[in-house]
């Protein structure tokens, strides 16, 4: 039989039920500001670019080149960042000066272009350095963090946040250290940021497709493989923006 005692899967469950409604509630106004920058860079023929560290670099790879997705999005992907090769080493990269700078010159990001940045705390130096260095090739640079979290701990080595070096900010609404659940002392387990950051991606991307429908022109969406017609479509997405996309 069900065990009758309240679980802690269902206290998960509910914590992010509550935090992504605390989101909506609270983030439309940005979330509106960030997709009009991201339509009128599309529009413009220009590109969004994804990039975070850790786990977070999972959120650069939800918006690539997915069923519903924008094809005028790509992902900024370093293996060493990752976590796949080694956890250890990936920590030390995204400490260490210079790294976002030598990633993103093969990207060749253009002025007018707008940048997403995922980065749970957002004071590690990699995440701090991208937006730097974005935002001086004139891209608008949006910022994806825990407020709470991000308050609750010192400035890194970079002498800034994420938040300050952004031009627009969503917060997460995540706990300082992400996870949600109590599970013993001083414990806790089931991490929010990459539900949460999904959430407000996507959230960003359906208002910008919707957007430049309103003005008449037709938003680059990515259709799924298995939908009838998909094939054509979507190769002619990829023939227009595999140019700025290595990762097509």
């Amino acid at each position: 039989m069900p065990d009758p005692t309240p679980s802690a899967a269902a206290a998960y469950m509910q914590a992010v039920r509550e935090r992504l409604d605390a989101i909506a509630a609270a983030e439309m106004d940005t979330v509106l500001r960030c997709a009009e920058s991201i339509a009128g860079a599309i529009q413009r023929g220009g590109m969004l670019y994804l990039f975070g560290t850790g786990h977070s670099h999972m959120l650069a790879e939800e918006g690539h080149f997915r069923a519903g997705g924008l094809a005028a999005v790509c992902p900024i992907l370093a293996s060493g960042l990752m976590l796949h090769e080694s956890a250890d080493v990936s920590g030390l990269l995204e400490r260490t000066p210079g790294v976002a700078s030598s990633i993103l010159t093969r990207y060749q990001p253009q002025p007018g272009d707008v940048m997403m940045i995922f980065s749970n705390s957002g004071i590690n130096m990699a995440p701090v350095e991208m937006a730097q260095r974005a935002k001086a090739l004139g891209l608008t640079v949006i910022a994806v963090v825990s407020r709470a979290y991000a308050e609750s701990i010192p400035t890194g080595p970079a002498g800034v946040k994420l938040a300050e070096a952004a031009d627009l900010t969503l917060d997460n609404h995540g706990l300082p250290g992400d996870a949600l659940v109590p599970v013993g002392d001083d414990l806790r387990a089931g991490p929010l940021s990459t539900i949460a950051g999904a959430f407000l991606l996507n959230a960003v991307l359906v208002e910008a497709a919707a957007r430049l429908q309103a003005r008449g022109l037709t938003p680059p969406v990515i259709v799924s493989i298995n939908m009838p017609g998909a094939a054509d479509h979507n190769a002619e997405l990829i023939a227009r923006y595999a140019p700025r996309n290595p990762h097509i």
